[in-house]
């Protein structure tokens, strides 16, 4: 088992200790799985470092990746707030859970600083670890051994504006997955083209991993390409060009009434 790095974020207060506490007893009732366990004030209490400025909190951010990446385990644990994305960014969580429990945290500062996390795992809305620390931790075993998309397995293609990405697209998705098992979904570069299209790639991309993870990773990859309008070929190339056709209620879901319901045209 490759050793994997869990980060349990979320605002002072939101219960990710006593979360990652409960987390950790699940995945060791498992023969044979090994686990450590980083908390943040342990690590700044240790390092003698309480230094909450912005670049303590970088300082912090690689200490504890610094940390897990040392530790010779299955699976290591480190529970941190985490408040910026480019903390997260330098963590490199294999999975990431958001306890998302509470509005406000007790320090102001550091919810002056929070940026809700734009792609995770597992977001908890609730503080009840002992239902959902072994919900995570099920899940969490059974996908470890993730498929690695393939670049020279068959694959079928996805080509579209995604503005935004919504349901329909998520069943055309899983209706491409049953033909080879691994999807290419491809972004066309197309912001503010038309007069609409008000969605970057990163906003869009965001979206479809949140939308997929954890359950297809492996499975698909996201590629920017510019802005295909027209697809030519001679003879025969190889390859099927096709058309799925979905119920009522899939083909109703139109990403122009989402765009509106926005208030974004």
């Amino acid at each position: 088992m490759a050793k994997q790095k869990i980060l349990v974020m979320g605002l002072p207060g939101s219960g990710k200790t006593y979360f990652t506490n409960v987390l950790k007893r699940e995945l060791e009732s498992i023969i044979g799985v090994t686990t450590a366990w980083f908390n943040a004030d342990q690590v700044r209490k240790s390092f003698n470092d309480w230094d909450f400025s912005y670049e303590g909190r970088i300082r912090q951010s690689h200490r504890m990746f610094e940390l897990a990446e040392q530790s010779e385990v299955d699976f290591v644990i480190c529970d941190f707030v985490a408040p910026l994305t480019e903390m997260r960014n330098n963590f490199k969580a294999d999975w990431t859970i958001w306890i998302d429990t509470i509005e406000q945290g007790r320090f102001e500062d550091t919810n002056k600083l929070f940026i809700p996390p734009d792609v995770y795992d597992f977001r908890i809305t609730e503080q009840n670890a002992e239902l959902w620390a072994p919900f995570v931790a099920q899940k969490i075993l059974k996908l470890e051994r993730r498929p690695v998309f393939d670049w020279k397995k068959e694959t079928v293609q996805m080509l579209g504006r995604w503005q935004p990405w919504h349901q329909g697209h998520r069943a055309l998705f899983e209706r491409a997955l049953t033909k080879t098992g691994q999807v290419c979904i491809m972004i066309r570069d197309c912001q503010g083209w038309n007069g609409s299209n008000p969605f970057d790639e990163n906003f869009v991309k965001n979206k479809i991993r949140r939308d997929l993870d954890p359950l297809y990773q492996g499975m698909y990859t996201i590629q920017l390409v510019p802005n295909i309008t027209n697809i030519t070929y001679g003879r025969d190339v190889g390859y099927k060009i096709e058309q799925e056709v979905f119920d009522d209620a899939i083909h109703s879901i139109s990403a122009t009434k989402i765009r509106r319901d926005m208030g974004l045209e």
